[in-house]
């Protein structure tokens, strides 16, 4: 474990800002561990200081953050939704980040990187909704101060413990190693598994474009909810769907009758935000409710109207 060590006090620079650029990246490998022990070895390290340390994390903090910035700004929300695919994290995605996002501002990003999942969704978005790259440069930037300066604080504050440490782990040797790595592992197996139970709560039959379609050529017309952020909604909706505020979804009500046909779309990948509202208002009483299957997103692939007026109402 002393070679550990003696990397860290050697490379420690380089070391904080590859596990912090990747874990910004999206990466499931904690930054805050590595800066928190970069921090306490940061007086017996002779190449780098705290200061140099905490500008290394910022640095690579911003490269990270920027290029999701530039990529939402160019690609908008096919950018969120692959990040949203690929999250360990589902109920941190799109909506929940968009709807904090479009409440707080650029200042929502003063506290990204202490919310897993948040910060790189919170970056793209930025980009997306057309927030100025020098106020997004200078937000997320005092952010990256917060979240690196407090880990390398604690880790000057609790060098004593950490050191403790340390040499516990130099004595089990490579037992040590792998009980880092089985830790680490275990970290990303409980997020993945977490990931696997929600989306398994959330399975229930699905309705396809195709059929929603068909269903209204023959005047039998369901209720169709958009459960989509404002800002999303204003590009355009089903006709004749309705808009659900996300302050509503538990106060929601509609005059159809409880048996009626109800469907819900998001633009989610595996469609998570409509299966949840579908399931709370089968809890309410409704007894037919599908997601749409691909969303609005697979409703635009395959060649069906949108209704851009942005006059659809809402009930709530």
């Amino acid at each position: 474990m002393s070679y550990i060590v003696a990397l860290i006090e050697q490379y420690g620079l380089p070391v904080v800002f590859f596990n912090v650029f990747i874990e910004q990246l999206g990466a499931p490998l904690p930054a805050f561990p590595t800066m928190l022990l970069a921090g306490a070895l940061a007086d017996d390290a002779s190449y780098y200081s705290r200061g140099m340390l905490l500008a290394t994390a910022v640095a690579a903090a911003l490269a990270a953050d920027y290029a999701w910035f530039w990529a939402g700004r160019r690609y908008g929300g096919k950018v969120m939704a692959t990040l949203c695919r690929i999250s360990l994290s589902p109920d941190s995605c799109v909506r929940q980040t968009e709807s904090v996002y479009l409440r707080f501002g650029p200042a929502s990003l003063l506290a990204a990187k202490f919310i897993p999942g948040f910060a790189s969704v919170a970056s793209a978005l930025a980009g997306a909704t057309g927030t100025r790259s020098r106020v997004f440069l200078l937000a997320d930037g005092l952010g990256a101060v917060l979240w690196a300066g407090l880990a390398i604080l604690l880790g000057s504050l609790f060098r004593t413990t950490v050191g403790d440490l340390l040499r516990v782990m130099e004595e089990l040797g490579k037992w040590g190693v792998m009980l880092i790595a089985g830790a680490l592992v275990l970290f990303v197996v409980s997020k993945w598994w977490q990931r696997r139970r929600f989306l398994k709560s959330l399975r229930m039959a699905r309705i396809s474009v195709d059929e929603l379609y068909d269903l209204q050529q023959r005047g039998n017309r369901p209720v169709i909810v958009d459960v989509r952020s404002p800002r999303l909604q204003q590009e355009g909706r089903i006709p004749g769907a309705i808009a659900i505020p996300d302050h509503a979804f538990e106060t929601f009500v509609h005059d159809t009758p409880t048996e009626g046909e109800v469907i819900v779309y998001c633009s989610c990948p595996n469609e998570v935000s409509a299966a949840r509202v579908a399931k709370m208002l089968m809890r309410r009483g409704y007894h037919r409710v599908r997601p749409l299957a691909g969303g609005i997103d697979a409703w635009v692939a395959a060649g069906y109207e949108i209704d851009r007026t942005g006059t659809t109402r809402e009930s709530y």
